[in-house]
């Protein structure tokens, strides 16, 4: 009798099958502890969430070996290689979010590197321990006055995607006489080669005779559009500086080439303005300065 139970239990409840992976490999979790790994990365600056996603399905992200999907929790211990090299992601866990306000030149390039020898934007800021600077959009040569940059990949992400809709507001000197309904038909909308696009808000600043300084906004990132939108109306453009990113605003007392980090308040606004969770504990923020004291 005993050997036949014994007989019916195995027919009942067949064997496991034995653990085939790799010795020394871990097999990707599923579970809900630890962090998204795309939200890790981003944070540490190595890219946009959508960008660390764009990498995994191009199968260029491995954990402990294995190759993830954007799903995955990292817990302690996980190996991370992007592109073949060792990422050290633990330390961006506790990585405090930072922006900086940068006054930019004209004359200087949004770029790490350039190829032309020109002056280099990023060449100019305060260097990080953890991560690495990301620009919020970007300025063409020839614009000047803020630049946002975080070490935040997601906020970056979030302040530049077009859903958020986030005012972008310049002070532009306009060398050509500008009539009422020239300004009617840029608020309306006027045909460019990319499309139709308008002014949302223009407002008269200041001067006399040719010249004259308007404040316009726009929420588009589209290449040179305040240029373009203007210059469709046979007027020209001679000076354009950004004064306003979203709630962000240039501070008069800081000069070209100088940048200003957002104290607690101000970065906890800019978090919850594109709905992110303001972080509680941060560090103290650098002073107005030049940027690369």
């Amino acid at each position: 009798m005993k050997s036949k139970q014994v007989k019916n239990n195995k027919s009942s409840n067949p064997p496991q099958k034995p653990d085939t992976k790799p010795s020394g490999v871990k097999v990707e979790t599923t579970g809900t502890t630890g962090e998204r790994i795309q939200k890790v990365l981003a944070r540490g600056g190595l890219g946009s969430r959508r960008e660390v996603e764009r990498w995994i399905s191009e199968g260029r992200i491995s954990v402990n070996g294995v190759k993830v999907t954007p799903g995955l929790h990292l817990v302690s211990g996980d190996v991370v290689h992007v592109n073949g090299r060792i990422v050290n992601w633990e330390k961006y866990i506790e990585q405090v979010t930072r922006v900086l306000v940068y006054n930019k030149p004209t004359g200087e390039v949004v770029t790490r590197r350039d190829p032309q020898g020109r002056p280099v934007v990023f060449s100019r800021l305060p260097k990080l321990d953890v991560g690495r600077w990301i620009s919020v959009g970007r300025l063409d040569i020839n614009t000047s006055g803020l630049l946002l940059l975080t070490n935040n990949g997601e906020l970056a992400n979030r302040l530049m995607h077009p859903s958020q809709e986030l005012d972008r507001e310049y002070a532009v000197r306009i060398l050509g006489d500008v009539s009422e309904d020239m300004i009617k038909l840029l608020k309306e909308g006027v045909e460019l080669e990319d499309g139709k696009a308008h002014f949302n808000d223009i407002q008269f600043f200041s001067g006399e005779g040719a010249n004259k300084w308007f404040h316009v906004v726009v929420k588009e990132g589209r290449n040179r559009l305040v240029r373009r939108l203007w210059e469709s109306q046979g007027v020209t453009v001679s000076r354009l500086m950004r004064v306003r990113y979203g709630p962000s605003i240039l501070p008069t007392n800081v000069r070209a080439k100088d940048c200003y980090e957002l104290n607690n308040k101000e970065l906890a606004i800019l978090m919850e303005f594109v709905g992110m969770q303001a972080e509680k504990s941060l560090k103290p923020a650098l002073r107005q300065g030049r940027s690369n004291r």
